[in-house]
């Protein structure tokens, strides 16, 4: 029997986090307490969103208002990397990046997790941005996958291609 696996990737689902982007900026437009505060959120380039506003508890506030959508779409918000608050001129601006891929270095560490706590003969591969996992038992790779879960990364957590 070939053996089964699964990939262990940090990935964002562009189109979920646009859609929140575009519920938040309808929210900012109609809501009573920003009128008149120039709070807007928009994208800026592929992977980066900046908040802008007239205070910085304003833009505070449009940020809570982008991560509420995001969870409501199912997105972690383990992928924002969000800035401070900062004064630009006139305006209060936040930066926001968008976090995918996990790093050779956190991959190093999920599959020495894998190979000291986890189930004997699984193999945990480094592929990229992501880890391949492999074993000859489908129980195994579920037991994996719980002990992945349980840990708690600086990033979000999925799991593909099972197989």
């Amino acid at each position: 029997m070939a053996d089964s696996s699964f990939d262990i990737v940090s990935k964002l689902d562009r189109q979920e986090v646009d859609n929140a982007l575009s519920q938040a900026a309808r929210e900012i437009a109609n809501r009573f307490d920003f009128k008149g505060t120039g709070a807007s959120i928009e994208w800026k380039g592929e992977q980066a969103i900046e908040i802008t506003a007239s205070a910085d508890d304003r833009a505070s506030a449009v940020l809570s208002v982008f991560q509420d959508k995001l969870i409501k779409r199912n997105q972690s918000l383990k992928i924002l990397d969000a800035s401070e608050p900062r004064q630009s001129g006139q305006v209060s601006k936040i930066d926001i990046t968008l976090k995918e891929g996990i790093s050779s270095e956190d991959a190093k560490k999920i599959s020495r997790l894998i190979r000291d706590e986890g189930p004997k003969g699984v193999k945990a591969q480094v592929q990229g941005d992501e880890l391949r996992v492999t074993s000859k038992k489908r129980d195994d790779l579920q037991a994996v996958q719980q002990l992945v879960k349980s840990q708690d990364y600086e990033f979000a957590v999925q799991f593909t291609n099972y197989r």
